[in-house]
């Protein structure tokens, strides 16, 4: 997705260990950054150290530590091509008011988990975090400012690219 976007500002809600920054980073242009946000300093550490094993110059790296919700805010409007949702599930409504507002027109919200283990599916499932998705993916489908796409793939990846 960053290649098709020739994405220079890249946002990553959730670090992890890394591995899907260094995914985005290779479909990125050269000059490109990726802005990686997580609450565990843990987690940024350890990616971190991929973006070091993969041959990522580390000034194209910004890792933020801290919480999502208190970090996107701060962030500069229309500024990215590219906003992907891998944080806390129950934030993911949130996180899609965010993106609105940090996407630049044809900029692209990645949202990992939007099956989630084939509940989001089954209206039986009442869990917060599965209603948190189903609350997502509903704002995405009745935002007429989206052109959405939902791949079935793994646990499912929402892809909706800002008008």
């Amino acid at each position: 997705m960053a290649a098709l976007l020739d994405a220079r500002n890249v946002v990553e809600i959730g670090t992890g260990c890394g591995i899907s920054g260094v995914w985005m980073m290779r479909g990125m242009r050269s000059d490109g950054v990726l802005t990686s946000v997580d609450i565990e300093a843990d987690h940024q550490r350890l990616a971190k150290q991929a973006f070091t094993d993969a041959g990522i110059a580390p000034q194209r790296v910004r890792l933020i530590s801290g919480a999502a919700l208190e970090v996107l805010p701060r962030l500069t409007a229309g500024h990215y091509d590219l906003v992907f949702c891998d944080g806390d599930k129950q934030e993911y409504p949130q996180y899609l008011e965010q993106a609105r507002r940090l996407l630049r027109p044809g900029g692209v919200v990645a949202i990992d988990n939007s099956l989630w283990h084939d509940r989001v599916a089954d209206s039986g499932v009442r869990d917060a975090d599965t209603l948190a998705i189903r609350e997502t993916l509903s704002a995405v489908a009745d935002d007429e400012n989206f052109i959405s796409v939902l791949v079935p793939v793994g646990d499912g990846l929402l892809l909706a690219q800002k008008r």
